[in-house]
């Protein structure tokens, strides 16, 4: 696999910690809105531009995205973004209290992704993936990173932990949610040259977070070359930014369900219906799954333990958590046929705990809560090397790496 080092736009080592924000897609606009209150420097203000306007505008204005290029201008010319004067690698890691990962920030190319070397495990939606393109292309760079995984491989770990134990960190902050986001730059030309090649022994890298930042990728390099605004000259549009990380060092949460209604049935006619599939046990204390098979359940009267009755089988996808709840629970009792489009379903991310799905639950707004058993990692990969999917919101990545740390510009440079 062919990776490159860039130019990367990045903030200035005084301003890392105010600038890294959240990803544009895991909060919605008012939670955006409150983070930035205090906060002039957020690169959510980029990421997530609508932001820069009174809630009831259509986040997807034009002016939407002209704004998410102007701001970021306006963050060069004031020093708070610097831009490195050749081409570098970078490593950056996150650790939690109980969670360490870390990944060489790189550009991988869009032909890779179409040939399918990168693979993918997610469909993604027309309307996230429309908006992406458009963000990219106004501003004239990608923003944001997509998380690749690579099958362990001892010597490109091992470059990664030389470089984080031997070098000085160019960032070192820790965020409001108690993560360390540690980054060091790679500016000479024997370890990028150490790292390029060692990657030449990695055949595939797996889409783990990202789907839609990789396909708006491809589509405005696709888009750019229909309509010869870019040349021979400039490769640097052909490529997706990238934190490219050990399969093995990842963490996936699971990714839970809130649905509003039980389809028109009432209490005792809902808990009859999940008996033909699965075993219901009363639980006093939110249920947490111990392994795959088993889910908590949620309603307003408390929580019960739902065991599936008959195996899944082996098939790759059939066997998925996700897919039986789907298969036996959501489809066929609560007529959940499309989770990408019922407005009905909603996904709550593992790092919000069990205790938001009751929120949710008892405050009225949902019905039912289910939480699952995440998937694994080895599952994405199997999944991946199939080319095949698994239904939607089935990985929740955690910890997030942080949007504003480093910055792709598809031109070669931002002014």
């Amino acid at each position: 696999m062919k990776i490159w080092p860039f130019r990367a736009v990045r903030p200035s080592r005084l301003r890392a910690g105010d600038v890294a924000s959240q990803a544009y897609d895991v909060i919605n606009g008012d939670e955006a809105r409150k983070l930035v209150e205090n906060n002039p420097y957020s690169f959510l203000r980029v990421e997530k531009s609508e932001i820069n306007f009174p809630a009831a505008a259509d986040p997807y204005a034009d002016e939407v995205y002209e704004s998410a290029r102007d701001t970021l201008r306006a963050m060069i010319r004031d020093g708070v973004m610097i831009q490195d004067g050749a081409p570098c690698f970078y490593i950056c890691r996150q650790k939690t209290a109980d969670h360490e990962q870390s990944g060489i920030v790189g550009c991988v190319d869009t032909g890779e992704y179409e040939a399918g070397r990168i693979r993918r495990h997610e469909m993604t939606r027309k309307d996230k993936e429309d908006d992406r393109t458009r963000h990219i292309d106004c501003v004239n760079a990608q923003t944001g990173a997509a998380l690749l995984a690579y099958r362990s491989d001892l010597e490109v770990n091992g470059l990664i932990d030389e470089i984080v134990s031997s070098r000085q960190p160019e960032y070192d902050f820790r965020a409001d949610d108690g993560t360390t986001h540690t980054a060091w730059v790679v500016d000479d030309g024997e370890t990028i040259e150490r790292i390029a090649r060692a990657f030449e022994r990695v055949e595939n890298l797996y889409i783990a977070d990202g789907h839609h930042r990789v396909a708006a990728a491809v589509r405005v390099a696709g888009l750019r070359e229909e309509t010869g605004r870019e040349t021979t000259e400039n490769e640097e549009y052909r490529r997706i930014m990238a934190v490219i990380t050990p399969h093995d060092r990842l963490r996936i949460l699971s990714y839970n369900r809130v649905v509003r209604d039980l389809n028109g049935m009432a209490h005792e006619d809902f808990l009859a219906a999940l008996s033909r599939d699965f075993s219901l046990e009363l639980s006093a204390e939110p249920v947490i799954p111990e392994h795959g098979g088993i889910f908590g359940m949620c309603l307003a009267d408390g929580w019960r333990r739902l065991v599936v009755k008959n195996d899944a089988g082996t098939d790759t996808v059939d066997s998925l958590d996700v897919s039986i709840l789907q298969d036996r629970l959501l489809a066929p009792v609560l007529g959940i046929g499309d989770p990408r489009s019922d407005e009905r379903i909603d996904f709550v991310g593992g790092v919000r705990g069990v205790r938001e799905l009751a929120r949710l639950v008892y405050s009225g707004e949902y019905a039912v809560a289910f939480s699952l058993y995440p998937t694994s990692m080895e599952s994405l990969l199997a999944v991946s090397d199939e080319g095949r999917i698994m239904p939607p919101k089935s990985t929740w990545f955690e910890p997030k790496i942080k949007s504003g740390l480093f910055v792709h510009p598809l031109d070669g440079t931002l002014r």
